[in-house]
């Protein structure tokens, strides 16, 4: 059997985001582990871009539902991962205007009559897409992902003093990796580093466009509504991006823009904490980053977030910074707690690997 995976997302604008990373490192372990399936043949393809019709299953590594998301026309077998719909869940901050309600409702057309198997990345997920595409439970499948291949413990000490003197890092430092969007809920972890008095340092390239007050961001760029574009009304999101503008002054939020993994990889060790406040996430993959780099973390009490970490992180309250900001105190001062929590981590970490991740996804191309 021919198998197509897209591996669009590894070239495109999202390479650098958690879509990007989920189909680079499957497509990596796929090729590690697909000699022990020999009765396929795996093949990557931008599906953009490619013709898909030679292939007996295609599998689709991301999702949009307010686009045309090519593949899904039922030429082939098709598997779709749907990592999150994060816009469905807040309409209010992603309206997805005429066009976008016009394609969800196409897209969820297609799902039901030409998608064999929705894979995504969590039991969260997984009640959202029955909830929201009115999707057959019986044709989703739960598939855990894993922290990027590179992460681990440093112990060179010289070379982690040359990332901390690179980007100007303090000796202690709350992290934060990824997008500033509504849903990660930034501004409560500023507000809660504030009261621990601890720096705060965030990695990735949006927080620093809003900081420039430039947004050129997906997610505000140019009306999907041409009703609110004919009135004038900004996006939802910009009220939220000026109101972190203004909050990223503050000289203690120190904001690095892009980071290559290798330097990442130093930073979450430098970090003496990880933070993921979010009110909303599909999966997770920081988390599991910085468990892997021997961090502790503290999540917010989300649903997603509680299934990946179980009991090997602090839990707070993502409406109440004082909650996070305790838990941070508690981690800086409490050193015993501190280490049970970075041994829960690594413990907790090697449950999730990119080879069952990819062994996994092979038995489902298999069982189609």
């Amino acid at each position: 059997m021919k198998v197509a995976v897209d591996a669009g997302p590894t070239t495109s604008g999202h390479s650098v985001r958690g879509v990007g990373l989920y189909a680079r490192e499957l497509i990596s372990a796929l090729e590690k582990n697909k000699s022990k399936y020999t009765d396929l043949q795996i093949y990557y393809k931008d599906f953009e871009k490619d013709d898909l019709s030679e292939y007996d299953l295609i599998h689709k590594t991301s999702f949009n539902p307010f686009y045309r998301n090519r593949g899904l026309e039922g030429i082939n077998k098709i598997i779709l991962t749907i990592h999150d719909l994060i816009p469905l869940i807040y309409p209010r901050q992603y309206p997805p205007g005429i066009k976008g309600k016009y394609r969800f409702n196409v897209n969820r057309r297609l799902i039901k009559k030409n998608v064999s198997l929705v894979v995504t990345d969590s039991e969260t997920s997984k009640k959202d897409i029955i909830r929201f595409l009115d999707c057959d439970p019986s044709r989703i499948r739960v598939v855990y992902l894993a922290a990027g291949i590179g992460a681990w413990m440093i112990n060179d000490r010289e070379k982690l003093k040359k990332v901390a003197e690179r980007y100007q890092l303090p000796s202690k430092f709350v992290f934060y990796l990824g997008d500033v969007n509504y849903n990660k809920n930034v501004p409560t972890l500023i507000k809660a580093c504030s009261y621990a008095g601890l720096p705060l340092v965030i990695a990735g390239k949006q927080a620093s466009l809003v900081y420039q007050g430039d947004p050129d961001l997906d997610s505000i760029r140019g009306p999907r509504d041409w009703a609110r574009y004919i009135f004038g009304k900004p996006h939802p999101e910009h009220e939220h991006f000026e109101s972190l503008k203004k909050m990223f002054i503050d000289e203690k939020v120190i904001l690095l823009g892009y980071v290559s993994d290798t330097d990442l990889v130093s930073i979450f060790n430098l970090a003496t904490l990880y933070v993921q406040p979010s009110f909303y996430e599909g999966f997770g993959l920081p988390v599991l980053q910085a468990m892997a780099c021997g961090v502790p973390v503290i999540i917010s009490k989300t649903n997603a977030l509680v299934e990946l970490c179980g009991d090997a992180a602090y839990r707070a309250d993502p409406y109440d910074f004082k909650d996070f900001s305790g838990k941070i105190i508690k981690l800086i001062s409490d050193s015993s707690e501190r280490v049970k929590l970075i041994r829960k981590g690594l413990n907790r970490v090697k449950e999730y690997t990119w080879d069952r991740t990819a062994r996994e996804m092979l038995d489902i191309y298999r069982s189609i």
